[in-house]
């Protein structure tokens, strides 16, 4: 059995997603597979390669409980642990043989690159086990569930979640324009739900500013000029800065910058969008930042 999920690209409504706010989200051309072989002995036996195809965790779990066999505590495997648990809670079929399996699962990007090795791993686990991956992720982790739809969905979407009920409208997010545009690594992967805990401390009523973050997600998937592209990059940024009380990438690392540059799901780390030309590489890579990703070699469409 094969399975397989796209990464994700949170574009607009970082954060205020959780609150209802639609929000722009693009699959990528990269993403994690996830392949079972059946094999004689009662246990799983879980092997997981990165980017490289280098083995970077592996360990045997009991097919009865999911524990890890004759293993220490750790963070990896106790989130495989639960993941299990709960995918069997929800559908009691799933492992219920004395068949014992081989899983293998291999990421098409580094791991620090934030496009989605939890989500990816949580949808490809609920393929498997046939059952929801939206229920999957809500009662075993927390988010809005943005990134679940982008590893079924292999085109742009419109998110919005309201009471754990997702509605996806998938839109052609292909501006005239993404010749000029350009995915920067911020060299760091941030902590979400680190992120989500901050979010959910200093938000206070923010009915309004969803409001205008609603608009602006469908004028930035329908714009057809730049310019006003850059324009509404820019008061989105001032908007969640103003609710989580944080001052926007550019302010802090790239005034200097000639484009318009966005920080992409959780701030701080990760990837920003940045418009920019043929001298954006350069700029960025001056500054230490050398993974730069022109938009048509990382969003699937």
């Amino acid at each position: 059995m094969n399975f397989y999920s796209n990464g994700k690209l949170l574009i607009t409504g970082e954060y205020v997603v959780l609150d209802g706010a639609k929000a722009l989200a693009t699959p990528t051309k990269y993403g994690q597979s996830l392949t079972v072989k059946p094999i004689n002995v009662p246990e799983l036996i879980w092997k997981s390669f990165d980017y490289r195809d280098i083995i970077w965790y592996q360990r045997a779990f009991q097919l009865s409980s999911f524990n890890a066999v004759a293993s220490r505590a750790d963070d990896v495997s106790q989130t495989l642990h639960n993941l299990l648990v709960e995918a069997k809670r929800l559908n009691p079929e799933f492992l219920s043989g004395n068949t014992g399996f081989e899983v293998q699962t291999t990421l098409s990007f580094p791991q620090d690159w934030g496009l989605g090795s939890s989500s990816t791993l949580i949808n490809n686990i609920a393929l498997w086990a046939n059952v929801s991956p939206y229920t999957l992720l809500w009662n075993a982790f927390k988010g809005s569930g943005y990134d679940i739809a982008c590893a079924k969905h292999n085109a742009s979407i419109v998110y919005e979640v309201h009471q754990q009920q997702p509605k996806v409208t998938e839109v052609d997010f292909s501006p005239t324009f993404s010749n000029q545009l350009y995915f920067v690594h911020l060299n760091k992967k941030q902590n979400s739900r680190n992120a989500i805990e901050n979010y959910n401390t200093r938000k206070g009523t923010i009915a309004n500013e969803i409001k205008v973050i609603n608009a602006i997600t469908s004028e930035i998937t329908t714009s057809k000029s730049l310019v006003d592209f850059e324009l509404l990059l820019k008061e989105h940024e001032q908007i969640i800065g103003g609710i989580i009380q944080e001052k926007p990438v550019q302010e802090r690392l790239f005034a200097d910058y000639f484009g318009q540059t966005k920080s992409l799901g959780a701030w701080g780390g990760d990837f920003i969008l940045a418009t920019g030309n043929d001298d954006t590489k350069g700029y960025f890579e001056a500054k230490g930042y050398e993974t730069v990703i022109p938009f048509h070699k990382m969003i699937l469409s």
